[in-house]
């Protein structure tokens, strides 16, 4: 593990954006049972069921120690005034304009929240010093990278998607205010995160509902895919451990970037699973979950603008400074998720 590694530390104040969305709940979760201070924002924006995130949210709120905030990122008045109000020591920007589909339909709210939003929140941390900023960052910046694993030491100047430019600008950004004001920044690339309660957006999600509803689920690249499918309780146990940990300061005399705090991190299960794999386990939980045998009518297809073929995470410096690698079989993340929608959306 790292020098000087700090477990979560309860008397801070943490500053959770996007607190309402699939991984800002849970991460939320997690430091409310560990009785941190969570201030959440989110704008409940209708990307996808907003019910679902109110129910999210209200397991949250009567909490000890937890504020929520309707408001948006992308208000930079807002976002100021959390910040001169709460005085929150450790930032974690969860919020984003997620999907890599969505975005070649709908550019504009991506630039709005993914840039826009993330420059206001690098701001409010250069006028209110914090001591770690944490933001989700993606595994759809390696692009077009052939090359795998995928390492965060690889180039990654071929996004293929609009999402992908934001997530790497997001890097850019946060490298630049680390560079500039002194703010320690760590990103993480998250891998293909799914479980109960997770962003209806995601394949497993849609798949479920429309096998439910006996419509035909469509296959891309005709089912030749691959993903590193991460299970939310290992994003989240991953994220907590960074929390209190900034990068230490680099040491080069003679370099520009003497002094700066500044990482990223993969999060993934580095497993990738074929696509067709997962569709059948994803059958079987759902069979388990209801009691019945389900299968899906499937329509193979051409790969879709803005996709790639696999994502393929190296967690390895993950595992060296934070003693933790993602791990959970998709048998048991699916069965999770299968028992919590047939739980959730009372299926027969």
């Amino acid at each position: 593990m790292i020098e000087g590694y700090k477990e979560l530390d309860p008397s801070k104040c943490y500053f959770v954006t996007g607190g309402a969305g699939f991984i800002g709940y849970f991460l939320s979760k997690k430091l409310l049972e560990l009785g941190c201070r969570v201030i959440a924002i989110d704008n409940m924006n209708d990307y996808y069921d907003v019910n679902l995130k109110e129910s999210r949210l209200k397991q949250l709120e009567g909490q000890e120690g937890f504020t929520f905030i309707r408001g948006d990122i992308s208000d930079k008045k807002t976002v100021m005034k959390v910040f001169a109000e709460f005085k929150p020591q450790i930032v974690v920007n969860l919020a984003a304009q997620a999907g890599v589909r969505y975005s070649i339909e709908n550019p504009d709210s991506y630039i709005q929240s993914n840039m826009i939003g993330f420059f206001n929140v690098l701001e409010a941390c250069r006028h209110n010093p914090v001591e770690h900023l944490v933001y989700a960052s993606s595994s759809s910046v390696y692009g077009a990278n052939t090359k795998v694993p995928f390492s965060t030491e690889d180039k990654v100047d071929n996004p293929v998607s609009l999402y992908a430019a934001t997530k790497k600008s997001n890097e850019l950004m946060a490298h630049t205010y680390s560079q500039l004001f002194g703010i320690p920044s760590t990103g993480l690339r998250f891998f293909t995160v799914y479980g109960p309660m997770g962003r209806p957006d995601m394949a497993y999600f849609g798949f479920t509902q429309k096998i439910f509803k006996g419509e035909i689920i469509k296959v891309f690249n005709f089912g030749d895919c691959y993903r590193d499918f991460t299970y939310i309780d290992d994003i989240v146990e991953s994220v907590a451990r960074i929390l209190c940990n900034p990068p230490a300061k680099k040491v080069d005399e003679d370099s520009i970037l003497n002094g700066i705090q500044y990482a990223v991190y993969n999060i993934g299960n580095n497993q990738p699973e074929h696509l067709m794999d997962y569709i059948a386990a994803l059958e079987k939980a759902l069979s388990k979950a209801v009691g019945r045998v389900v299968v899906a009518e499937k329509e193979f297809l051409p790969m879709q603008p803005g996709d790639v073929k696999a994502t393929y995470s190296d967690s390895s410096p993950l595992v060296r400074d934070f003693d933790f690698k993602p791990g959970m079989s998709i048998e048991e993340g699916l069965q999770r998720f299968a028992d919590w929608y047939v739980d959730y959306y009372q299926v027969k």
